[in-house]
C-alpha cells in the first residue's frame, strides 16, 4: 500500500456526498489553467472515442471542435453533472466509499480526473479501477494546481510540496501493473506573486500526469 491510514485522512470525515449535497456552478482554478489543460486533451485524446470524465462537475473542459462516442461523468453531485453539456450518460458515486466503478472492463479509451485526485482516500484501488476500465493502449490524464477544499483533502497531499504531490499521483499509478511511466506536464506561473493575490489571472500552476495502459 502507498499510503499509510493516517495519510487518508480529512480533516472534515464528515460523508462526503454531504458536503457535496448543494452544487457549485464555478470553476476551481483559473482560465490559463483552463486552456492548458484543454490542450492537453486536443493533444492527447481522439475524436469518436469513449471517455470517462471521473470525479466531474457541470464542465468538463474538453475541446468544443472535437466530438466523442460517448462522454460518461461520474461525481458526487447529480445536478451539476445533470447540467454538463457534454456528458451522454452520468452516475453518482462516492468513490472513496465504493471504489468499485459500475462499468465494463476495457470500456473506455480516457479516463480524465481534473483538480479531484487529491481527494482520493484509497487511491491504490481507484487506480486499478482505472487500469480495469481502459482499453489497451488508453490514457488516463490527471490533472491538477495548487487549489483544493483543504478540509476534504487527504493528509498526505495537504502536507505535501507541489513537486511532492507530482511524485505522489506518479506512485498511485506505478502502485498497478501494467500502465507505462508516467509523464508530468508543468507549466508554472510567472505571474509576480504579488498580482496573483491580486486575483490577476494565470497564477494557478498547472500540473498533469498522464499515462498508458499497456
Amino acid at each position: 500500500m502507498i499510503l499509510k491510514p493516517d495519510q487518508r485522512l480529512k480533516l472534515d470525515d464528515t460523508n462526503d456526498k454531504l458536503f457535496y449535497n448543494y452544487p457549485r456552478f464555478v470553476t476551481h482554478v483559473d482560465e490559463a489553467f483552463i486552456k492548458q489543460l484543454t490542450d492537453v486533451y486536443r493533444d492527447r485524446l481522439k475524436s469518436n472515442t469513449r471517455i470517462l470524465d471521473m470525479m466531474s462537475s457541470w464542465v468538463s473542459h474538453l475541446p468544443e471542435e472535437m466530438q466523442f462516442a460517448h462522454v460518461e461523468g461520474h461525481g458526487l453531485n447529480a445536478e451539476e453533472l445533470a447540467r454538463n453539456p457534454r456528458l451522454n450518460h452520468y452516475f453518482v458515486q462516492d468513490i472513496n466509499a465504493n471504489p468499485q466503478l459500475p462499468l465494463q472492463d476495457a470500456e473506455f479509451d480516457a479516463v480524465l480526473n481534473c483538480v479531484s485526485v487529491q481527494y482520493i482516500q484509497y487511491p491504490e484501488a481507484v487506480f486499478t479501477e482505472i487500469h480495469r476500465i481502459l482499453k489497451p493502449g488508453g490514457v488516463a490524464i490527471l490533472s491538477f494546481s495548487n487549489r483544493m477544499f483543504f478540509q476534504k483533502a487527504i493528509q498526505a497531499w495537504r502536507d505535501a510540496s507541489e513537486e511532492a504531490r507530482v511524485e505522489l499521483v506518479k506512485n498511485y499509478f506505478a502502485s498497478v501493473p501494467g500502465f507505462s511511466t508516467p509523464e508530468v506536464i508543468v507549466h508554472k506561473s510567472t505571474t509576480p506573486p504579488v498580482l496573483q493575490w491580486l486575483g490577476v489571472p494565470g497564477g494557478d500552476p498547472f500540473y498533469a500526469v498522464v499515462a498508458y495502459k499497456g
